[in-house]
């Protein structure tokens, strides 16, 4: 069974930049029929807030990337700790007492001199004395002993990858303060719940190295990999998730649809065209890493709004009885107002403003020789209640008794009518108006 997770740091909201990982591991599971894991990275007890674990899965279910079961990573720190073990007992897991300053002037030395900046090991020749003496005035850390071989793997997305060992400090995997770090509950986890495909950026790809041979050394074969490029601004500047503009939720208060969100990011960086879906199962069966590029993906905020206006129109009246039930649209009118307003519309927040009009009248300011024009044309309005002929009606009437045509003679009367400078089509509009147009 095809096994994936989303493994997010509840530290901050999401972002476009994390969506990616979470919508691509989605659609694998999905199309694949398999199982599908949101797990909370909340080993960092000083930076996670539950606001933030709250905000992710907000997000994610208004999206529509539903998970098969949550997992707490915090809940996990019994079996990190058993996995260490196993480590240490077979040479993999070694103490080390170096503070930041002393890892900083070691890295500085060997720049200066012409190599690269790894951790020389230096904690493997301690005897037990010397870590009995350190141990008592600072507390030690705890690094993965890398086989210096070359760890490759056929990259979903990248093809085939080598890297080095050699050139790779020891990771890291628990802290002074006894946190775990990312690499070893990452891969802990993988193991235990079955995790057969990871996504993730190209940021990654050298944790997957160090990642893949921690496995091994715990008997597990490691995951399939593939990594995608990284966003970059529409001038290719790189992307922050600090930008509010970016985050999801910021996007979902300005109105964007989020089906919108998804047909981009599904095809963003792909051979696939861009096109508005209304239906994840669209992006689930055309969805193919391979057809992804390495290179940098830009990305503009910008194309959001066509595109969510384009997802919009798609919708029934049935995908937005709520919305026109909230705004007050009689049962027996949301059909046609629907069919009417939907296709004009840039976000459904317009669904209200329409109504209003449509229940209250427009609050119609002349302008120009509209003032003239408008007396005259209340003369020869058709009787209320308008029906799909009244448009027509009422705009042939002023034609012939002013020999305006065109926008000329369109504009104004949909301005009175209305209060608004376009909308959607007068023939099919006017019919809804609760009350005569008036001034």
């Amino acid at each position: 069974m095809t096994i994936t997770r989303f493994a997010p740091s509840p530290t901050g909201y999401l972002h476009i930049g994390n969506l990616r990982a979470a919508l691509f591991n989605y659609l694998i599971a999905r199309k694949a029929g398999g199982t599908f894991i949101l797990r909370l990275d909340d080993t960092d007890k000083e930076r996670s807030r539950p606001e933030y674990a709250d905000g992710i899965q907000q997000d994610l279910e208004w999206l529509g990337l539903t998970w098969d079961r949550i997992e707490r990573q915090s809940d996990r720190l019994e079996r990190y700790a058993a996995a260490a073990d196993t480590l240490r007992g077979t040479g993999r897991l070694y103490e080390c007492f170096e503070t930041p300053t002393e890892l900083d002037l070691k890295r500085k030395t060997q720049r200066n001199m012409g190599k690269p900046p790894v951790y020389d090991r230096s904690a493997l020749n301690l005897t037990d004395a010397e870590r009995t003496a350190l141990r008592a005035s600072r507390e030690g850390y705890w690094r993965f002993l890398l086989d210096q071989e070359r760890i490759e793997w056929n990259d979903g997305i990248l093809g085939p990858q080598s890297i080095d060992a050699a050139s790779l400090s020891d990771p890291v995997l628990i802290r002074a303060d006894g946190q775990v770090l990312y690499t070893h509950a990452s891969v802990v986890d993988d193991i235990d719940m079955g995790i057969t495909h990871v996504v993730r950026g190209m940021d990654h790809v050298t944790n997957t190295a160090v990642q893949a041979q921690i496995m091994r050394a715990l008997g597990a074969q490691p995951p399939e990999f593939a990594h995608h490029s990284m966003l970059t601004g529409p001038d290719g500047e790189g992307l922050s998730k600090r930008l509010g503009a970016l985050s999801l939720r910021d996007l979902r208060a300005a109105g964007v649809e989020p089906m919108a969100i998804l047909s981009l990011m599904a095809r963003l960086g792909s051979s696939n065209p861009v096109q508005a879906e209304i239906d994840i199962a669209a992006l689930r069966d055309g969805f193919e890493p391979t057809h992804f590029s390495a290179a940098p993906t830009r990305f503009d905020p910008a194309d959001l709004t066509p595109l969510s206006a384009k997802v919009l129109h798609k919708l029934s009246v049935d995908d937005v009885a709520e919305d026109l039930d909230k705004a007050g649209v009689p049962k027996e009118l949301q059909a046609p107002f629907w069919a009417a307003v939907g296709p004009n519309l840039t976000q459904r927040a317009e669904i209200v403003k329409w109504w209003t009009i449509c229940r209250d009248g427009a609050a119609s300011k002349a302008e120009g020789d509209e003032a003239a024009l408008w007396p005259q044309a209340m003369n020869i309005l058709p009787d209320f209640p308008y029906d799909e002929h009244s448009w027509s009606a009422w705009t042939g009437r002023v034609a012939a008794a002013t020999g305006r045509k065109g926008k000329a003679l369109f504009h104004p009367l949909r301005r009175l009518a209305t209060g608004e400078d376009k909308g959607p089509d007068m023939k099919h509009f006017m019919p809804l108006l609760q009350k005569p147009i008036s001034r």
